[in-house]
């Protein structure tokens, strides 16, 4: 489990220790301080004087001298983590706590974009107008989702990759780096999309497609979606 979080006065923040943590530190950087990581292994601090928490046990007891409600925080879990990431942000709005979209300077995010709680969008990142995302989705460094698209909950859209107007995305689905996904596909949730591949059909749920035009090359099992 990897946790994000921020300063947001009166309150603490942090993230997990290693991996994409790195890039949501530039996030950060332009909002304030991190107080602590928090991650599942005993990873080498990535900030001087900074904490990292051992797993979930130990970030609770380091919240119960703190007051949670008042935190903020992200998920730094990435890939093909989304549920992961759900799951984190759930337990944590449990407890009260919030989970702040974050979205990089040099992003682009259309004022008629929704996207939902503990979303990120990357570096050059681009969420064109009337798109829709859904909670814990990351939108990754120079990734473009164009107008009328819609992704669930927990989708990863790589480096680089497109999705053209009016595409439809199911929950926790990958999009690899550099893909392109056509204007009116549809994506079914758990299905992961190769690095340069191009879109052009419907996928269905679960498949892993590679290529150009994009094929079907395996289908993950129910216990790995």
């Amino acid at each position: 489990m990897r946790l994000l979080a921020r300063w947001c006065p009166p309150g603490v923040g942090g993230l997990g220790g290693s991996g994409h943590a790195r890039v949501l530190l530039d996030v950060i950087g332009p909002l304030g301080y991190v107080a602590a990581f928090v991650d599942e292994a005993p990873v080498p601090s990535l900030l001087e004087g900074v904490p990292v928490l051992l797993g979930q046990a130990g970030f609770l007891d380091w919240c119960r001298t703190r007051k949670p409600a008042q935190h903020c925080y992200g998920v730094a879990a990435v890939g093909r983590q989304g549920g992961h990431r759900q799951r984190i942000l759930q337990a944590l709005h449990g407890q009260g706590i919030s989970t702040p979209l974050l979205v990089h300077p040099q992003a682009s995010v259309s004022p008629q974009a929704r996207i939902g709680q503990g979303g990120q969008v990357l570096a050059m990142a681009v969420v064109a107008a009337y798109a829709s995302l859904g909670d814990a989705c990351i939108v990754n460094h120079r990734a473009s989702v164009d107008h009328e698209c819609s992704l669930g909950d927990g989708v990863t859209v790589g480096p680089g990759a497109t999705l053209c107007g009016c595409v439809e995305v199911g929950a926790d689905a990958f999009i690899g780096a550099g893909a392109t996904v056509l204007p009116r596909i549809r994506i079914g949730a758990g299905a992961m999309i190769g690095a340069g591949a191009v879109v052009t059909r419907d996928v269905p749920p679960g498949a892993v497609v590679m290529g150009n035009p994009a094929r079907v090359q395996s289908r993950l099992s129910a216990a790995q979606l």
